[in-house]
């Protein structure tokens, strides 16, 4: 029996792809999507947009937005480009419908702002969609760092590389993305923090270039980051597109954690079977373990089911935003800047 009607807006993001595959075998839950812009560009399924993604998976479709929203979903799921997030969200929430948005939540502060403000003023629930939240071995990190197990912490590092993002060019088009590696990868380390400590950022350097993939993409392909904490906590962030074009996966993230009382190493992507194709001798890396994205679903569908608001929320989407745009901004400048914005309680 349906209890649930769930809407996908846009199947830009590549991440569409699974959210779409997991909702449609979920019990309870009837799923339809719609992708008025999406031309599909080859017959593999990353390069299926439209109805053409949407029959590849056995997924309902609606032509365009309005007669998606028309069908009443109580949820919406919006994977579009980075830049268009709030026009999506925006309208779902005009339609009553609870929204899980893609990262980073918008590309602008204002806009990002516009959205909580939607949200708030229909009395609709915002979760941004950060499944590395949802991983066991960050539960177990954070049960850890709250027993005291860490002591004082002082100090994380934090790595997410991956390759450049061509199956979706518009990833690569600031217009589109808002930015590069920067704006594509430094929110999900972010949103650890957020979830770890519950501590504003303060601060932020960052130092980028358009070494790595040269000529190929018109934003930066390479960044390191430094952010400072109200707690004290200094944070190092690698967000490079530093995988090499024949990486058998799209890339990992790492997190090392050091306190007083001890360190912890997380490889959240680490668990695979490695080996050798024969013809080609080029790597084959295949992973196992829990899906994150479907434990993400999970949690925003039992939020919607009972009306209690799930992390990472509207709130949380903003500080992290805040952050990249504070790199940005460091990037230009070459300077320190100071993290501007709104500094919501934390309830991680």
């Amino acid at each position: 029996m349906t209890d649930l009607k769930i809407a996908v807006m846009s199947f830009a993001h590549t991440h569409a792809i699974g959210y779409l595959a997991a909702l449609a075998a979920m019990p309870g839950v009837e799923v339809r999507g719609s992708d008025p812009d999406g031309v599909s560009t080859g017959s593999s399924i990353v390069e299926l947009r439209g109805a053409d993604l949407a029959a590849a998976l056995g997924v309902d479709y609606a032509e365009s937005y309005e007669e998606l929203l028309a069908w009443g979903p109580d949820a919406v799921v919006v994977t579009s480009e980075n830049a268009r997030h709030r026009e999506l969200v925006e309208a779902a929430a005009a339609a009553g419908a609870h929204v899980l948005c893609e990262k980073p939540l918008a590309t602008t502060w204002e806009d990002g702002i516009a959205m909580r403000d939607a949200v708030e003023a229909a009395g609709v629930m915002l979760m941004v969609a950060f499944p590395v939240r949802f991983a066991s071995a960050f539960g177990k990190l954070r049960a850890a760092h709250e027993s005291g197990a860490l002591g004082q912490l002082f100090s994380v590092r934090g790595a997410n590389n991956g390759m450049l993002p061509l199956t979706r060019s518009w990833f690569t088009e600031p217009e589109l993305s808002g930015g590069g590696a920067l704006f594509d990868h430094v929110v999900h380390i972010a949103d650890l923090l957020e979830g770890l400590m519950g501590s504003a950022p303060v601060s932020v350097t960052a130092v980028a270039n358009r070494t790595l993939h040269a000529g190929r993409a018109s934003a930066e392909t390479a960044g390191l980051v430094t952010i400072t904490y109200e707690n004290g906590v200094v944070a190092g962030i690698d967000c490079s597109w530093s995988k090499p074009d024949t990486s058998p996966v799209w890339g990992g993230l790492t997190l090392d954690v050091a306190g007083t009382g001890g360190t912890v190493s997380l490889d959240f992507f680490g668990p695979a079977a490695h080996g050798l194709a024969a013809e080609t001798g080029l790597p084959i890396e295949s992973r196992y373990g829990a899906d994150l994205d479907e434990a993400m679903l999970r949690t925003f569908l039992d939020a919607v089911r009972t009306g209690e608001q799930p992390q990472p929320d509207v709130h949380v989407g903003l500080r992290t935003l805040s952050i990249v745009l504070a790199a940005q901004e460091s990037v230009a400048t070459g300077k320190t800047v100071a993290v501007v914005g709104e500094h919501a309680p934390v309830d991680a």
